[in-house]
C-alpha cells in the first residue's frame, strides 16, 4: 500500500499540474446542469487520470464525476474514485480553491486518498489505519469540545448558526475537509445530496488525522452504492460530532422530507 499511495500522489500531481498549467489558457466552459460548471480541463484531467489509474490497477472499476456511470462497477471488489477538478467554479475564475481528488475504494469503504491542490502548493494523502499527511508531514485534527465558536469554512451563517466561527472557505469541499485534517477548522457539514467522488479522499484524509465522519444522520458514509450518492456529510473534531449531528437532525430530516 505504501508503494501504491507514492504512485497515486505521483499521478494527482501530474494531473494537478496539467490543470495549472491550462489555467491560464483559453478553453471552453459550459454548465452541465445550473451553478455546475464544466470545462474542457475537467475532461481532459479525467482523461490522463483514467489512463494512468487504469494502468495502475487494470482490474479496479471506475467512478468519476465527468465519466458516464457504469453499473459493472457494484461488481468490482476495487473501485477508483475520482474527481478531476474538485471546486471547477473557483478553477474557471481564477481562483486557488480546487484540488484533484483520488480515492481508492476496497468493498465499500475508502482505503487511500490523494488530493493535489498546485494553486495553493498542498498535496495530501492517506492511507486507511496508516495515517495522513501534507506535503509530507503527519496532520491531526484539533480537540475541540464545544460545538459554540467551533470554525467552519463558510460564506454566511444561518441565523441559527451565527454562534459559530466563519473562516476562508475554498470552493472545494475536498479542501474543506482537509482543512478539518489540518486543524484549520473544526466542522464542515452539508445538507444535501452529495456524489462520492466529491468527498471519498478528503474523508479518508480526515479520519486518518482523527476527525469524526458521518453523513448528515450520523451514519457511516458507503461507497460504491448504487447512487454514488449520500445525503450530506458532517466531518468535525470528535468533540463536538454529536452535536452537530443533533443541531442538523431537523433540518437534514425536513430536507429529505422534500
Amino acid at each position: 500500500m505504501a508503494e501504491l499511495i507514492d504512485a497515486v500522489a505521483g499521478i494527482a500531481a501530474e494531473a494537478g499540474a496539467l490543470a495549472l498549467r491550462r489555467a491560464g489558457e483559453d478553453y471552453r466552459r459550459w454548465e452541465k446542469s445550473p451553478g455546475n460548471p464544466v470545462s474542457d480541463i475537467d475532461l481532459e484531467v479525467d482523461k490522463l487520470l483514467r489512463a494512468r489509474l487504469s494502468a495502475l490497477l487494470p482490474e479496479a472499476g471506475w467512478l468519476s464525476e465527468e465519466t458516464a456511470d457504469n453499473a459493472d462497477r457494484l461488481a468490482c471488489h476495487r473501485l477508483w474514485v475520482v474527481d478531476p477538478i474538485d471546486g471547477t467554479r473557483d478553477y474557471i475564475r481564477g481562483r486557488s480553491g480546487w484540488a484533484v481528488s483520488i480515492a481508492l475504494v476496497e468493498a465499500g469503504r475508502v482505503v487511500l486518498g490523494a488530493l493535489d491542490a498546485p494553486a495553493i502548493g498542498d498535496r495530501w494523502r492517506a492511507v486507511a489505519g496508516i495515517g495522513a499527511w501534507r506535503n509530507g508531514a503527519p496532520v491531526r485534527c484539533g480537540t475541540r469540545d464545544r460545538l459554540a465558536g467551533a470554525r467552519v469554512p463558510f460564506d454566511q451563517l444561518p441565523r441559527e448558526d451565527m454562534d459559530l466561527t466563519i473562516v476562508p472557505k475554498p470552493n472545494s469541499i475536498a479542501l474543506r475537509i482537509a482543512m478539518v485534517a489540518a486543524d484549520e477548522a473544526d466542522l464542515v457539514a452539508t445538507l444535501r445530496w452529495g456524489y462520492e467522488w466529491d468527498v471519498a479522499a478528503a474523508t479518508l484524509i480526515a479520519a486518518e488525522a482523527g476527525a469524526a465522519v458521518s453523513d448528515a444522520f450520523g451514519a457511516p458514509l458507503a461507497f460504491n452504492t448504487p447512487s454514488a450518492q449520500a445525503f450530506g456529510v458532517v466531518v468535525s473534531t470528535p468533540g463536538i460530532h454529536a452535536a452537530a449531528i443533533d443541531r442538523l437532525a431537523g433540518r437534514a430530516k425536513e430536507l429529505v422530507g422534500r
